[in-house]
């Protein structure tokens, strides 16, 4: 079922994990298709540790999957979460609040 969030709804974790841009390049990556963590490594010039922190926080906000295949670990793209997010962050631009002066939200 396709739940559509507010950006207040939203989970922090997710705005925390698309802030880095080492997490953007990945996400920019599985948008082709699922890969390997070997296949994505090969985009960076980060240690396996710290592409594994990457992979870990984008797991937990719950913008990528994780699936064990024999030895490897394949990673795709929960697009779902991105759609909420586009969602929210549309909406914010198609209803602006409109701020006077002295109102504070």
């Amino acid at each position: 079922m396709f739940l559509k969030l507010s950006l207040t709804g939203m989970r922090e974790s997710v705005f925390r994990a698309i802030a880095d841009p080492h997490r953007r390049t990945i996400l920019r990556l599985l948008k082709a298709g699922s890969m390997t963590a070997g296949e994505i490594a090969q985009a960076f010039a980060i240690t396996k540790g710290s592409l594994s922190y990457h992979f870990n926080i984008l797991t937990e906000a719950g913008l990528i999957r994780r699936e064990r295949r024999g030895k490897e670990m394949v990673y795709s793209l929960n697009a779902s979460v991105l759609e909420e997010l586009s969602s929210a962050l549309l909406d914010l631009l198609d209803n602006p609040v409109r701020r006077t002066r002295g109102t504070r939200i």
